[in-house]
């Protein structure tokens, strides 16, 4: 005689949904914004057609269109001419960084919202790298000062939390002591913890033009071939002062998202990459899968394997439908 038959509890939505393990939640998502200066300009991204590089009017509308679906979370990369930028990134921390004003702005009209920033050389720098450039060999200490530099501005224009997404060994300490100094206890740091060297950074190199000029970044950036050495840099983290770790990219990393899980007590971040959301995008428009479920299916995949959050282009599309749901 058969007892157990796990059929019963697939029978009906109803059942299904009573004993469904993961539930996402707008509150979970992040929205990734790239800003542009100017005014009345929002231009998508080809290589990713759910983004759009926008100047900060259109950036605010678009805010105001996604607190109203429940997503209050945005992380914000600027898209620099390049005849701003120079060897030390100095732009990043100039007075009239653009990146810096916009921000100021929309923390006065959305008090309400979470804003995160990225901290790296790569969008200010004439090398297009994330550290200092010197004889073809990317300068991790000399790069320390730069980010701190970065850390301060980023964070008296009103940022919530700092993304430092360069890889360089000791930022993150490096930052909290800048921060601490400066005043700024309550600013926090979401540390691109296990970035790794991958191939689906495209379309939002692409949305930055901040691709490397010459060479790559895997000197910085972790080897896809590694799982534990994400345990090394956790640990690094989140003793020098770290208050999310991600692990990016998320969909081809969920075995690391689930192992950083059960090793750290801090929340768990996963960046849904523009390359992994290209894919799906692609797919879906040769007919190939159906899009809403494979969004739902790829986001509910990332929160399974232990993401406390999630960043993807897809943000607001879901939680439209969630609202509709």
């Amino acid at each position: 005689m058969m007892y157990q038959r796990p059929r019963r509890n697939r029978r009906s939505e109803a059942i299904r949904s009573a004993v469904r393990e993961t539930r996402l939640h707008p509150s979970q998502l992040v929205v990734p914004l790239f800003l542009t200066d100017g005014s009345s300009h929002r231009q998508v991204i080809p290589s990713l057609n759910v983004a759009y590089r926008m100047s900060g009017d259109e950036t605010e509308r678009e805010i105001e269109a996604c607190l109203k679906l429940g997503l209050d979370k945005f992380i914000v990369f600027p898209a620099v001419e390049d005849s701003l930028k120079d060897k030390v990134a100095s732009y990043s921390y100039a007075e009239d960084n653009f990146y810096l004003k916009v921000a100021r702005n929309l923390k006065e009209r959305f008090p309400e919202a979470c804003l995160i920033s990225d901290v790296a050389m790569d969008p200010y720098s004439s090398d297009g790298h994330d550290g200092y450039v010197e004889d073809g060999r990317i300068v991790n200490d000399v790069t320390l000062p730069i980010l701190q530099k970065m850390s301060i501005a980023q964070a008296q224009a009103g940022f919530d939390i700092l993304g430092p997404s360069d890889m360089m060994d000791g930022r993150v300490g490096a930052m909290r002591e800048a921060l601490d100094e400066a005043g700024y206890y309550e600013t926090g740091i979401m540390s691109y913890t296990a970035k790794y060297a991958s191939a689906f950074y495209g379309p939002f190199r692409d949305a930055l033009d901040s691709a490397p000029k010459s060479g790559d970044k895997k000197t910085y950036q972790m080897d896809p071939a590694n799982k534990f050495e994400a345990l090394v840099e956790g640990e690094l983290d989140t003793v020098e002062g770290a208050d999310f770790l991600m692990v990016k990219p998320a969909l081809h990393y969920l075995d690391v998202i689930g192992l950083m899980k059960e090793n750290f007590s801090l929340p768990i971040a996963a960046y849904h990459v523009s390359g992994e959301c290209a894919m799906l995008i692609a797919a879906a428009e040769r007919g190939w899968v159906d899009r809403a479920r494979g969004v739902d299916e790829t986001l509910t995949s990332i929160s399974r394997a232990g993401a406390d959050v999630i960043i993807t282009y897809f943000a607001r599309e879901w939680a439209e439908r969630f609202k509709n749901s």
